[in-house]
């Protein structure tokens, strides 16, 4: 028989204190009870017992989020990111691996807080590669003293992280910099607005040439997809241009009632002509 496994429904959600002294509260789980209420969730798709394992792991969460304190982001935007990676682990877990969830879910927990770092940390983007994924969440702890690195260390950290020195240098110079506003800050005397980049920045949407530009390759791909369309038998097209070109789109059902043929055959039809485009357009 099932045990019963008691955790409320919901925490306090008015004071992070208050949760997080709620989350500390909760029960721990032992090996066995872990396992059984996996198994349960595995083979039986209980949410009761999916709540109860991330439940009590919640204070785990908690730990790892403070870990990221150090960015400037809210303590419980990373709880939530965190919840939401163990939540995913928890789907996920296997409990015949003969490992603790715990041990599972730190990658799934620490992936989500990543990501939720990398979005909301600069304005612009900071890292999008892998190497310099690992870079940002290793360099500072890198440093051995304050300012910037020297060569010597530079190659230092690029033997120990596996990375090139120059993206060692191009990551450095990145979280060395800051956001600032386009137009300036309002309250900010005459001279600090006139360094900000809208002071000097030239507007080129509207430059002669660069209109040009524009309007000629709008041409030239109208040009090649008209030129695309003329390739196709004339069902595929008059099926394309009803879906997608004409003012009053046409539905796949529509199209069938109107070819004798069923809506996944449109759909078929439909799918089929567009890849041929998209080959022609990337000839």
């Amino acid at each position: 028989m099932n045990k019963d496994f008691t955790f409320p429904v919901t925490l306090p959600t008015g004071s992070i204190n208050a949760y997080i002294s709620a989350a500390y509260q909760l029960p721990m789980l032992s090996a066995e009870e872990e396992h059984e209420l996996a198994v349960r969730l595995r083979d039986n798709n209980d949410l009761d017992a999916a709540r109860a394992l991330v439940m009590s792991h919640l204070r785990f969460v908690i730990k790892v989020a403070r870990g990221y304190s150090g960015y400037g982001l809210a303590l419980p935007d990373l709880i939530q990111e965190g919840s939401v990676g163990l939540m995913k682990a928890v789907r996920r877990f296997d409990p015949d691996m003969g490992v603790r969830l715990v041990s599972f879910a730190v990658h799934w927990i620490k992936a989500e807080i990543h990501e939720f770092v990398l979005r909301n940390w600069r304005i612009v983007k900071v890292a999008t590669t892998k190497a310099q994924r690992k870079l940002f969440f290793n360099l500072r702890s890198s440093k051995k003293r304050l300012g910037w690195f020297s060569q010597d260390e530079v190659n230092e950290v690029a033997e120990e992280l596996g990375v090139k020195p120059e993206t060692v240098i191009e990551m450095e110079s990145r979280l060395n910099n800051h956001d600032s506003a386009f137009d300036g800050i309002a309250t900010a005397e005459e001279e600090q607005q006139a360094l900000a980049p809208v002071a000097y920045l030239a507007d080129m949407r509207m430059e002669p040439a660069s209109q040009l530009e524009r309007m000629d390759s709008e041409e030239n791909d109208k040009e090649q997809l008209f030129a695309a369309l003329e390739n196709l038998d004339a069902r595929s097209r008059n099926i394309l241009e009803a879906r997608w070109l004409s003012d009053k789109k046409a539905t796949l059902h529509e199209l069938a009632d109107e070819y004798g043929v069923s809506a996944e055959r449109i759909r078929q039809i439909e799918k089929a002509a567009m890849k041929k485009i998209q080959g022609q357009l990337a000839a």
